[in-house]
């Protein structure tokens, strides 16, 4: 759970020699800060090499809802990106695109459905779309769901007759999570950590004037990059997450599938040792005078509470648990100040909160603004300069910028991403515990 996997054989991607006249730019998923200097920084970029560029509104959305007499209408599905409407908007907030987490390739779960009508349906309905707008590539700007909805698009047209246009594909990484394979930072992450720390750093000081101690919860569905940044930088007391949960943390539950009756082992956080882990730290904390303190828990932990803790639990159309809905802090809050009175015998103040969505469209850092260009460039340059087509454009060392292929990041038989988890005992989990530790000094 908390080491990455062995890097996939390395693959050269080959050139199309397809032109590129005109290109769709699309936004999916959750919101991420420089989000806006990906687009116009994109946009801008094609306009100097002679391209037109249409921006697709509400990612998917509107795409699976062509139809011959529903055609795609300016203004409501998509806007032309001319340079009147780029100006100044590279350092803004939010999405000028907007978004939406609608997914086409939901149905596609292995590469023999790719040539079934019916799951593709909905594929073919986006390729027909964007084809009657006579792009000829589409720049896809979004998270690992986006990533699997890219390649399953590239790979559907593969299944077209040969002499069929295709719509070359290239994917731009964004997630305030940071845990995407084939990227050292996605575009928004320092801006996101500095948001959320700020707000720990408020609350750390209302802990200290009220002597009370606050759970939490931040953003992150799989990995701790988002809690563990944030907690570096706010000074938290503690921060935890999937990848903490090893040894005693650790247990099994058996769950029964209702209809099939088919039982199996499930991995779960032991609820005991997790809330005395918590404790434990108070009670140290108490002993050198410090009676607050802030825990921070990636909400990723949410998914590995016991299925009891999961009762009508909502999932989106990928398939993902609705953690936000699911409430840990609370659930966690509430134990904790039980186990606190039961070793101590004493009621300490302890708040539940949720953090995460006030970072999602905070104003872009400069580092942010600059990697989400570099990551507009590469998309344009992947497509008109090197005529590359499945590739996810990366960064590294000073942005220079690298070309990723599709088949080294998903699983070819399960078409899914691989999630990038914090490293045990890797030198960044390190550096959180050292500095936890520097705390009672």
């Amino acid at each position: 759970m908390s080491a990455s996997p062995s890097p996939a054989p390395s693959v050269t991607p080959q050139p199309t020699g397809r032109k590129i006249k005109r290109v769709a730019i699309l936004f999916a998923g959750g919101p991420a800060p420089a989000a806006n200097a990906v687009i116009s920084t994109c946009a801008a970029s094609f306009l100097q090499h002679g391209v037109e560029v249409l921006g697709v509104m509400n990612g998917y959305s509107h795409l699976v809802e062509f139809a011959p007499n529903n055609p795609m209408q300016e203004g409501r599905d998509y806007v032309l990106l001319t340079g009147k409407k780029l100006r100044r908007t590279r350092n803004t907030r939010g999405i000028m695109l907007g978004t939406a987490r609608t997914n086409p390739g939901k149905d596609i779960s292995s590469p023999d459905h790719l040539t079934d009508a019916k799951r593709t349906a909905p594929m073919r309905t986006v390729f027909e779309a964007l084809s009657s707008l006579g792009v000829d590539a589409l720049v896809s700007i979004g998270g690992d769901d986006t990533l699997k909805t890219a390649n399953k698009f590239r790979l559907f047209q593969q299944t077209l007759p040969a002499d069929a246009k295709k719509i070359s594909v290239v994917h731009v990484p964004k997630t305030i999570d940071n845990d995407y394979r084939g990227i050292d930072f996605t575009f928004g992450y320092f801006t996101a950590v500095e948001t959320l720390a700020e707000e720990i750093r408020n609350l750390l000081a209302d802990g200290e004037a009220t002597r009370g101690y606050f759970i939490a919860e931040c953003m992150g569905r799989s990995a701790g990059w988002l809690a563990y940044g944030a907690a570096i930088a706010s000074e938290a007391s503690l921060v935890m997450s999937v990848e903490d949960m090893v040894g005693d943390l650790m247990t099994e539950e058996t769950v029964t599938d209702p209809k099939t009756g088919v039982s199996t082992k499930r991995k779960i956080v032991n609820m005991d040792a997790f809330v005395d882990k918590i404790v434990d730290l108070m009670l140290s904390r108490e002993k050198l005078g410090k009676e607050y303190g802030v825990v921070v828990l990636a909400e990723g932990l949410a998914s590995f509470l016991p299925s009891a803790n999961l009762e009508g639990a909502k999932f989106d159309e990928h398939g993902h648990l609705s953690l936000g809905g699911t409430n840990m802090s609370r659930l966690v809050n509430k134990l904790v100040e039980a186990r606190y009175e039961k070793r101590t015998g004493k009621k300490r103040r302890i708040t539940p909160v949720q953090l995460g969505y006030e970072s999602r469209c905070a104003l872009p850092h400069a580092f942010d603004v600059m990697l989400g260009s570099q990551l507009g460039v590469g998309a344009v340059r992947a497509l008109v300069e090197k005529q590359y087509d499945g590739v996810m454009i990366s960064t590294a060392g000073q942005l220079d910028l690298n070309y990723v292929p599709f088949e080294t990041l998903i699983d070819p038989k399960t078409l899914v991403t691989v999630v990038r988890f914090i490293e045990t005992d890797s030198d960044f989990q390190k550096l959180v515990r050292l500095l936890e530790a520097s705390q009672n000094y």
